[in-house]
């Protein structure tokens, strides 16, 4: 009796034994069957993406480029506001003058008329 039980119980290590075999052996297999349907699946999207990101950073590129060069436009146009104050007092003083030649040559005018008197010519 005792010999049909323990051929029971080695049957049934065997058995779990092999199992277990069986699963050790082939585990590794299918993960890697696994991983290698997940990267079938999803390669081209990921490839997509990173190809719309290099689109977006070099779009991203030439927006912070335009932006840094136009700060630098406005900058130095700051910086030359003593230039356009200069020329700004600069036209004023031609204006000034201009306005004393006027004048000054409407007083010119008027008084070779005033010598000459009435009738002589």
């Amino acid at each position: 009796m005792e010999e049909p039980e323990m051929q029971l119980k080695v049957k049934k290590v065997t058995d779990k034994f092999t199992e277990s075999m069986y699963v050790l052996a082939n585990e590794p297999s299918v993960a890697l069957y696994r991983l290698q349907e997940h990267v079938r699946r999803s390669l081209p999207e990921l490839a997509q993406h990173k190809s719309d990101m290099q689109t977006w950073e070099e779009q991203s590129q030439g927006a912070i480029y335009t932006v840094e060069y136009a700060c630098s436009a406005i900058k130095s146009m700051t910086d030359s506001s003593v230039y356009f104050k200069s020329i700004d007092s600069l036209l004023k003083h031609a204006i000034a003058m201009k306005d004393q030649l006027n004048a000054a040559q409407g007083r010119s005018a008027v008084a070779p008329q005033a010598k000459n008197p009435p009738g002589s010519s």
